[in-house]
């Protein structure tokens, strides 16, 4: 008989040290970090960076847009 299991995906935890270091590609200011939507908002830039699996996306041409 095989056991099987149900493996529910987890929201991975981003580190404060890390974000505390990064700032916006764009306009080298500090960003934001936004938990609920899993984003690093740069408001100089205008731009919402996405954190996927834990892992910051700093490329703007994978941003969204904050004038959406």
């Amino acid at each position: 008989m095989a056991d099987t299991e149900t493996v529910q995906p987890t929201e991975r935890k981003v580190d404060r040290k890390l974000l505390e270091l990064l700032v916006c590609p764009m306009t080298k200011t500090t960003l934001e970090y936004d938990p609920k939507r899993q984003e690093l908002v740069s408001r100089a830039a205008k731009l919402a960076y996405p954190i996927r699996n834990g892992i910051p996306i700093m490329l703007a041409e994978e941003a969204r847009s904050l004038d959406d």
